[in-house]
């Protein structure tokens, strides 16, 4: 009996010990950010820091130090990131690509057109192109466009995200056939919910000047397999003119 009296107390004595420490980490955690506005990710299958940080706008060397990471390739599933700045928890697997940079001239690639099945979100002058842009790389393209502007789904799909990203602002995310993702930035408002089914051609937003740009375009892309592409291996010739007019880009997404 007083054996059985021990171990048990030895049990109550762990088990206080551990409500203890934990009580004390989540107080240590509380005092480190109190006076900071955001909010904490939880890190799922499939995301890593550099998706992280680009789903809220942040590098992913600064989330590092933020967190006290130190190797940024180490983190796991269910971990919490604190994120400034942040007012709710975003789907990095669906608002950011698993790769950012497929560029096949890097390496010699040809590049092959595949066109023929999808339409034009919107027409106008490419005012900044797909690929690097200085120490940064742009994964899709800005057209330029008058404010208001209808803004079309280049095929028949799934709505899969329809809110507003911080640098992007209002911004439509829709899944088609074969793997294929179109994203649409910058809106002026989004004309459909996540979820909903849209046809090619239907409208799902306006050009609109919201995130971080300099002024009204579209910023578009194209991803297959989540992996980023140039869209204008996918778009259709412009009759008209050229659909590289392009002008001095600028940084804005």
């Amino acid at each position: 009996m007083a054996r059985i009296s021990a171990d048990f107390s030895s049990r109550v004595i762990s088990l206080i010990i551990v409500v203890q420490l934990t009580a004390c980490a989540s107080q240590t955690a509380t005092r480190l950010y109190d006076n900071r506005e955001g909010i904490f990710h939880i890190v799922r299958s499939g995301e890593t820091l550099f998706r992280i940080g680009k789903t809220y706008n942040l590098s992913h060397e600064e989330l590092a130090r933020i967190n006290g990471i130190r190797d940024p390739n180490q983190i796991r599933v269910g971990q919490r990131l604190f994120i400034p700045g942040a007012r709710r928890e975003l789907p990095a697997e669906t608002v950011t690509p698993t790769e950012i940079t497929r560029d096949p001239t890097a390496s010699g690639d040809s590049i092959e057109p595949v066109q023929g099945r999808f339409i034009w979100p919107v027409l106008g002058a490419i005012n900044s192109g797909y690929g690097h842009r200085g120490s940064s790389f742009h994964d899709g393209i800005d057209i330029s466009a008058e404010e208001g502007m209808p803004i079309k789904a280049i095929d028949n799909g799934e709505v899969i995200y329809s809110d507003e990203l911080r640098g992007y602002g209002n911004m439509v995310i829709v899944r088609h056939a074969n793997g294929i993702v179109s994203v649409y930035a910058h809106n002026q408002n989004n004309l459909v919910r996540t979820g909903q089914t849209v046809t090619q051609g239907e409208v799902v937003a306006n050009v609109g000047s919201t995130g971080r740009v300099t002024g009204p375009h579209l910023h578009f892309e194209i991803r297959q397999n989540n992996v980023s592409q140039d869209p204008l291996r996918y778009l259709p010739p412009l009759c008209c003119r050229s659909s590289f007019d392009m002008v001095t880009p600028k940084n804005d997404h």
